[in-house]
């Protein structure tokens, strides 16, 4: 299933970020830079691994994983938390553990386009993506 998933995207709408960035405590220069940035996602399969790589003016990130295994990650605002990437029927879903919180971050295709959805602690925010 994580093939619906394997292309380039770029981000064409982000809904209710900064209030998604604040409720994860990112302080306020980060969200400034967070909210304009327009990053492009590639999502890959490597044999038995899913890689996302995150590209963008701000920082780039890749991650390489199997489906299941818990790993340690940084994420883009510095916070390292302990994350898990699963298949949940045809939603790719990326949660983020650290200092008793946690963040799911749930990628789904809807009509050809992929629709992230971020939620924290009952702050959710939508992000939309487009093949590049």
């Amino acid at each position: 299933m994580v093939e619906a998933f394997c292309a380039t995207w770029k981000l064409v709408d982000s809904q209710n970020f900064d209030e998604y960035m604040k409720a994860l405590g990112v302080g306020f220069a980060t969200r400034k830079v967070g909210n304009v940035t327009k990053p492009t996602v590639v999502i890959s399969q490597d044999g038995d691994k899913v890689v996302v790589k995150t590209q963008s003016t701000f920082k780039n990130t890749e991650i390489s994983v199997k489906l299941g295994e818990e790993f340690d990650e940084t994420t883009p605002d510095d916070r390292h938390v302990k994350s898990t990437l699963t298949m949940e029927g045809n939603k790719l879903v990326h949660r983020q553990k650290w200092d008793g919180k946690e963040t799911s971050l749930v990628r789904e295709i809807k009509d050809g386009k992929m629709v992230m959805t971020l939620t924290f602690e009952g702050v959710t925010a939508v992000r939309t993506y487009e093949k590049a």
